[in-house]
């Protein structure tokens, strides 16, 4: 039996098609597989790491924090690995990657995350006040006064003078009678003096 030399050329046609499709198929697929975005989100940083992407061509990252950049658009080769710190927050945080690849659209990503509040973000409570503390106790002898004290007055009391109302005390015998009595005295002191004088002398005529 004879094959038409047509129908071999046909087939041989056919089977390099396939071959080539087959190849175009798998190049097309092994970079897709390759690129691997991979990056993580915590309460303080971003963790980047881009691996596995095409060397021959440009591919762009991207990081922003809430619309704010907090890492500008940088460019890289086969792989970037980079950690960002998030600023300090009181709230969750919306954390947007926009990775470009050089080698199609497809291999692109735009995703977002959010950074939640770390416990020791919020504001500390103050400690607990322990108060001034009491000053020592002086240990030095106190100044003595520069200005003596006054001696005690050494003056009598001045008598404190009868009060009008008070009853009349006693007669101690300085009267304003008392020359009267006392010349009263003599008299009788000189007449008796007389008396004993005039006895005496009659007695000695006597005998």
């Amino acid at each position: 039996m004879t094959i038409p030399r047509r129908s071999l050329r046909a087939a041989g046609t056919l089977a390099a098609a396939t071959v080539v499709g087959l190849t175009g198929a798998v190049l097309t697929a092994g970079p897709a597989a390759a690129h691997t975005p991979t990056w993580a989100v915590t309460c303080s940083e971003v963790s980047l790491d881009l691996t596995a992407y095409n060397s021959n061509v440009t591919n762009q990252v991207t990081v922003t924090v809430d619309g704010k950049d907090l890492l500008p658009t940088e460019t890289f080769g086969k792989e970037f690995h980079k950690k960002l710190e998030l600023p300090k927050h009181d709230k969750e945080l919306t954390v947007h990657l926009v990775v470009k690849a050089g080698d199609g659209d497809n291999f692109s990503r735009d995703e977002t995350k959010t950074a939640p509040v770390c416990e020791d973000a919020g504001t500390p409570s103050p400690a607990p006040s322990q108060g001034t503390p009491s000053p020592a106790p002086s240990t030095e002898a106190p100044a003595a006064s520069a200005t003596p004290s006054e001696a005690p007055s050494t003056s009598a009391p001045a008598a404190a003078s009868p009060s009008p109302s008070s009853p009349d005390l006693a007669e101690t015998g300085s009267s304003s009678a008392t020359p009267v009595i006392a010349g009263a005295a003599v008299a009788v002191l000189l007449a008796g003096g007389g008396i004993m004088w005039s006895v005496r002398k009659r007695r000695t005529a006597q005998h």
